[in-house]
C-alpha cells in the first residue's frame, strides 16, 4: 500500500494512493501515519479497509511528509562502495552515523531553501527505513520486523558548514528543507528486496546519481540492529541509509546547486520528489 498525507503544510491529513493512482482519504479509518499508527497491525487495519469505500480527494493537492511525528532522522554516511571511490575514502569497518534536525523535514515537492551565505549545497538521494515498531537492541535476524515501509529521501547537505565550520557535520545536515521524504511511504510487503532498488537524481534534467542498493555496504537489518545498540528505535524514526556516487562534491570541478536549479529524485518502487531551490 501507498500512503501519503495531503493538505496545507501542518494541517496535513491521512490518505493513500489506490491501485488506478487516485488519492482517497483515510480520515476516519486512521487519525494520522506517525507512532503507533505505524505498526503493522495498525497498518494492516488501514489496508484492510475497503478502498474503493474511501473518498476521493480531487485536485492537485499538496504533499507533505508521509510520516507525522518523526521523533529523529538516523543518516548513514559512506555507506555505497561508488560513493567511497568517487570521494578516495576507504569502506568503513562499522556504519557511520550522524542526526539529522527534524526541522529540516520538507514535502516531496517543496522547494529547497538555500541558507544565507551557503556555497556548496549538495544533493543526495537516499532509501528511507521508516521504523514501525519500537526497540532497542534489537537482532539483525529480527530487524526487518520493525519496519512500517519505505520512502525516497535527499540528504540534502551544505559542505562548508559540514566541514568546515568547527565541531559536529549536523549543522550542514538540518537547515529547514534539507530532509524531504516521499511521495509515498510504501510498506514493508511492497518491496520485497529493499536491496534492489534503483536511485536516481538529476539536476536541470542532467542525471548525477543512478545507482543501486546492491551497492550498500551495511544491509537495512544491520543498519538496524548497529543503530538500536546505542538508541531505542521509536515508531516512526526514519533511518536515511546512504547515497550512491555522484554528488556534487565528488566531481571535478565540484557542482553545487544555486537559486533557480530543479532536482528530481526517484527510487523504483517509492516514487518521485521535484524540488526547486530558491534563495533563503
Amino acid at each position: 500500500m501507498r500512503f501519503v498525507r495531503f493538505g496545507a503544510k501542518g494541517r496535513e491529513q491521512p490518505g493513500l494512493v489506490d491501485a488506478a493512482g487516485r488519492l482517497r482519504s483515510c480520515v476516519g479509518v486512521t487519525p494520522d501515519f506517525t507512532g503507533d499508527a505505524l505498526s503493522p497491525r495498525a497498518l494492516h487495519r488501514v489496508c484492510g479497509t475497503s478502498v474503493d469505500a474511501l473518498p476521493l480527494i480531487e485536485g492537485n493537492l499538496q504533499l507533505g511528509p508521509p510520516v507525522a511525528g518523526i521523533g529523529k532522522i538516523i543518516g548513514v554516511g559512506m555507506n555505497y562502495r561508488d560513493h567511497a571511490k568517487e570521494l578516495g575514502s576507504s569502506l568503513p569497518a562499522e556504519p557511520t552515523l550522524f542526526l539529522k534536525a527534524t526541522s529540516a523535514l520538507a514535502g516531496p515537492d517543496d522547494d529547497l531553501v538555500i541558507p544565507r551565505s551557503a556555497q556548496s549545497v549538495d544533493w543526495e538521494v537516499e532509501l528511507a527505513v521508516v521504523i514501525g515498531t519500537a526497540g532497542v537492541y534489537i537482532e539483525e535476524r529480527m530487524a526487518m520486523d520493525h519496519v512500517a515501509g519505505y520512502c525516497v529521501g535527499i540528504d540534502f547537505s551544505e559542505r562548508d558548514f559540514q566541514f568546515k565550520r568547527g565541531g559536529h557535520g549536523f549543522k550542514g545536515k538540518s537547515a529547514d528543507s534539507f530532509g524531504p521524504l516521499g511521495p509515498w511511504l510504501v510498506t514493508r510487503d511492497e518491496i520485497p528486496d529493499p536491496h534492489r532498488l534503483t536511485l536516481r537524481l538529476s539536476v536541470n534534467e542532467v542525471e548525477r546519481q543512478h545507482g543501486s542498493t546492491r551497492d550498500m555496504i551495511f544491509s537495512v537489518p544491520q543498519l538496524i540492529a548497529y543503530a538500536s545498540q546505542f538508541m531505542s528505535l521509536q515508531a516512526g524514526d526514519v533511518i536515511l541509509t546512504g547515497t550512491p556516487a555522484g554528488v556534487g562534491m565528488g566531481r571535478e570541478p565540484k557542482i553545487y546547486l544555486r537559486a533557480g536549479d530543479e532536482v528530481r529524485a526517484s527510487i523504483d518502487g517509492l516514487g518521485a520528489q521535484h524540488h526547486r531551490v530558491v534563495a533563503a
